[in-house]
Order: C-alpha cells, then structure tokens, then sequence
C-alpha cells in the first residue's frame, strides 16, 4: 500500500514537472537581429529613445553587455547563422558573404543555390537557399522536436538575414526586391506561389508610401550624440552634393536603385516591421501552444551605417525611429500573441568601425587599406621567390589560396610556401597578424585574435594563408565604414532578453554570440542545434 502511494505520489510530481515545462514555454519566440548595431549605440543614444522601444527590453528584459562574436570575419552572413546556429564558420561554414570555392573555382554566394527558383519576382533574386550553412538552427531544431507542428517564418530586406536564421526547415523565408518592383520574395525552395496574405501587402502600395522625404524625426539641434550633419566623412546619395537632411527620397529614387533605396534608409526597417506584423497575423504565429519562431533581421541600419559611418546624424536618427519600429511591434506581439506568452532575443550580426579619416581627425590611428596593391606585391614575391606563375590561385577576404596542381608541378612545399608568405606578410604596412593552415588545423589558439580567426576558418573552405590588419584600417572607400575585422569595435554587441521565463537583470560576466542558440534551446527543452559550441547562459536560466 506505501509503495502504491508513493507511485501515485511521484506520479503527481511528474505530471506536474512536465505541465510546468509545457507551460513555460513561449507561444512564439521572436529572434531580432539588428544588422551593424555596436552595443554603444544602446547607451549613447538612450536618452533619445521612447519608453517603449530598446527602454522596455532593457529595463523589464535581461541585458548582458560584455557579449562578444568569438570569430572572425564579423559580417552578415556569418553573424547571422552563428547567432541562430550556436556555433561559429568553422563548422556551420557560412565563412563569408561572398568566398572562392576553391572546388569550383569561382566566388560562391553564402545563400546562392541554382537549384532554386525565384518565387514573386521576374529576377533572379529569388535563387536562393540556406543550403550552404552545414548546420542546423535552434528553429530547425524546434521544428523537428514539434514534428514540424512549430512554424518557422525568417524575415529580412536582405536574402541572407532571412533565410541562415531560419534553418533548412523554414516554412518560409522572405526578402526584399526593389528597382521598380517593390515586392517581397521568396524561393521555390520554400514554396511555388507566394501566400494569399504576402500578395496582399504586395498590392498595398505599403512600400511605396515609403519613397518620401527622410527628415529628422526631432530638433537636429537635439542630435548632441552624433557628429556634424556636413562633414567630408560620409558617402551620400546620387545626386547630391552633400549628405545632410532632409533627403527627397522620391526625388532621389531614379538616380538611386528606384526602390531599392528605401533599404538605405530607416524606412527599410518600418517596412521590415510591417511585414513582420503581416507575417504574425498571417500565419497566425503564436496562436497555441506548440511555439513558433519568428526570426527577424533589421537591414537598413547596415545601409545606412555603411554610406554615413559610426558618428553620422543619419545612424543617430535610424535609431531612434527604430525604437519607435520596435514599440509597435511590442504592442503588436501584445495584443494578438499575448503580453507575456513570447520571448524576445535582440543583438546585432557585427559591429562597425569609425570612418578611418574620422579618426585620423582626432588624431587616432586608422586608415583605409589597399587590398589591390598588397594583392599585387604578394603575387610579385611568389613569382620571383620560386621562379614560376600560377601559384597563388586567389586572394580574397584576408585569405590566400594556394593552386595545388601548380604546386606539385614545380614541387614545392605547401608548408614552406605558407611560412614565406605569412613572412612576407608580415613585413608590409598595417598587417599585424598573419596565420597559416598548418597552425589553424592543428589547434593552435585558445584566445586573442588567433582563437578569432581559428573559430572562424573552416578547414575545407579557408584559405592556406590568412592575415589580419592593424586596427581602425579597413578596405574600404574613404567615405563611409565598414566591419569585418576580431577587434571590439566589431565584435561588442547588444543582447538582451525579454517576455515569457525572462526576469530583469543584466551583467557584464562575458557572453558569447554562439551562446544564444543553446540559451534558447535549453529554454524550450528542445535539442541543441547539431553543430553548438556554446552554452546556454545560465544567468538567465537560473
């Protein structure tokens, strides 16, 4: 009889615990990934932001503001399926944007896929798909864990933020086509006809309404955050002469893409937010129990931080109506999923550096880089050190990729014509690190920008040579930024937790950008993406 009653009694505590579990879980889970956001713009731009907006996430959510990528290169294609994969280029093999394929011979785009077909466009914008990404995303794990009950939509202007995070079993993944089309895309990989719902807003003239007049969301006066509106720093639209506001947008359009240029301004992101909208109502996300993911990314700060840089009252303003963008889609989230039925994580896909002549101006180091003439003294060097052509095959994205066959043809040493060039490498103006295969596959580095760039190369696809420049120095023009490099700059981003199993908090222990997918992960009770490196952060779990 005891032993009956212990039975029925642990029985309870099981059926409990489990209820629990299944009751703490989300309805829907919303990934935000805001592209080129340094974590500094949290705090630099804070007292111009709403109550609503970052302000609620920071305040009601959990902060951790020492979180870092641990890899290089830090763009967009990387960032994205690192944070949603849980682990870094070296094994979900995203390594670039763009990278040779030195198995085809010839540049690959990280999302490009020739079996694939265009699906709401007439151009070619739509032959894309995530099969390149070698590993699975915390959304294709809770897809498989829900036997596909859990829906997963990706949502971004740019093809790669919408379709890395989203995993290989996305219901759909959705980007943005402009010229004189306007229209969000998809890929026959995910589907033959685009959704009666995404017609619609097709059809809405919602992106339109967009091509206006880009004025400053308040007093520019106020704008005390930011640098000088006219500058010698800052890239700047066709046809003007200055890049100062306000901007005609419509007026610019012809000479600027048409509609392409809505990306390039904050109103790619409220149109990103409509959509997203669209999406939660459309696909009814978060409307029972079995939890949904919504991954979306942010592209027109990644826009507009390339064309003004760092300091630009254009990145201040892009903010600040971001905040508004993301107040609505709270309340959005509120009122047809539930206040306290989602999660939210946000963090950004890479930093950005300070316009180098900026810098220069105060008197700090920096610089931009000539990648043509190093590229040009390093194939001089090969050819008279070993008396021969053709063996260099590619140089591109700080690597350099040896031609085998050329090398077996004039018998030299892959492992000697390494050491040489990383020597030689070494002796030219602003690199300041250089690495080779040899001590990339062998494990080498723990830490430091060596530990960076080992997370970041995969052993199939990097090259035999890789070199880092000196910080503040970029290949880039001399107006506008960019990223890409292991230094803070780049690699400091926000992240912040918010809604269902989130408490209030924050802390500066340090983070991991890998770390996210297994926080989720673990939060969900669902299996890690297959190739995680990190670990959940317990400072939230706990």
């Amino acid at each position: 009889m005891r032993r009956y009653f212990l039975t029925i009694v642990l029985l309870i505590g099981f059926t409990a615990a489990s209820a629990q579990i299944i009751n703490e879980k989300p309805k829907l889970v919303v990934g935000i990934v805001v592209d080129q956001m340094r974590y500094d713009y949290l705090t630099r731009f804070w007292d111009q932001f709403g109550e609503d907006g970052f302000k609620r996430l920071v305040n009601k959510g959990f902060v951790f503001k020492n979180t870092h990528f641990n890899y290089v290169p830090t763009y967009t294609g990387p960032g994205h399926a690192s944070v949603f994969t849980g682990t870094t280029p070296a094994y979900h093999g995203i390594i670039s944007n763009s990278w040779y394929n030195k198995f085809e011979n010839k540049y690959v785009y990280c999302t490009a896929d020739s079996t694939a077909q265009s699906v709401g466009t007439s151009t070619r914008a739509g032959e894309m798909s995530p099969a390149r990404m070698l590993s699975t995303t915390f959304a294709d794990e809770n897809r498989l864990h829900t036997q596909m009950k859990g829906k997963t939509i990706g949502i971004a202007l740019k093809d790669r933020g919408a379709i890395l995070p989203a995993g290989h079993t996305a219901n759909a993944a959705y980007w943005f086509v402009g010229g004189n089309e306007a229209n969000w895309i998809s890929s026959t990989f995910y589907m033959d006809e685009l959704p009666a719902w995404v017609k619609d807003f097709n059809t809405s003239d919602k992106a339109e309404a967009y091509l206006k007049t880009w004025e400053p969301l308040k007093d520019i006066s106020g704008y005390t955050q930011s640098g000088d509106d006219i500058n010698t720093f800052e890239g700047g639209f066709n046809g003007l002469e200055t890049a100062s506001f306000p901007y005609d947008l419509k007026k610019l359009a012809p000479e600027n893409g048409q509609y392409e240029l809505i990306k390039a301004t904050p109103f790619g992101n409220d149109l990103t937010a409509e959509f997203a909208k669209a999406a939660i109502k459309g696909e009814s996300l978060g409307k029972d129990n079995i939890t949904d993911v919504l991954t979306l990314s942010f592209s027109s700060t990644d826009y507009v931080g390339h064309n003004f840089g760092v300091n630009s009252k254009e990145v201040q303003d892009t903010y600040m109506r971001l905040d508004l963008a993301l107040a609505d889609l709270l309340n959005y989230l509120d009122s047809t999923v539930g206040a306290g039925e989602y999660t939210i994580f946000l963090t950004a896909d890479h930093g950005a550096v300070d316009v180098p002549g900026y810098l220069k101006s105060k008197k700090i180091p920096a610089g931009n880089f000539n990648d043509a003439d190093l590229i040009a003294k390093l194939q001089k060097f090969v050819e008279e050190e070993y008396n021969a052509d053709g063996l260099i095959e590619n140089i591109s994205n700080s690597q350099v990729f040896f031609n085998y066959p050329e090398l077996q043809k004039n018998k030299i040493d892959s492992e000697e014509l390494q050491s040489k060039l990383a020597h030689f490498l070494l002796q030219q103006p602003h690199i300041s690190r250089t690495f080779t295969r040899e001590q990339l596959q062998g494990g080498s580095f723990d830490k430091g920008i060596g530990g960076l760039v080992e997370n970041g190369y995969n052993q199939k696809r990097s090259g035999d040579v890789v070199y880092v420049m000196d910080p503040g120095y970029i290949v880039f023009p001399e107006t506008g930024t960019t990223h890409g490099s292991g230094f803070s700059y780049d690699t400091h981003a926000p992240l912040i937790f918010f809604g269902k199993g989130i408490n209030s908090g924050s802390t500066y222990e340090p983070a991991f950008i890998n770390d996210i997918a297994p926080t989720i992960s673990a939060m969900l009770g669902i299996s890690f993406p297959n190739a995680t490196t990190g670990s959940p952060l317990k400072a939230i779990l706990e």
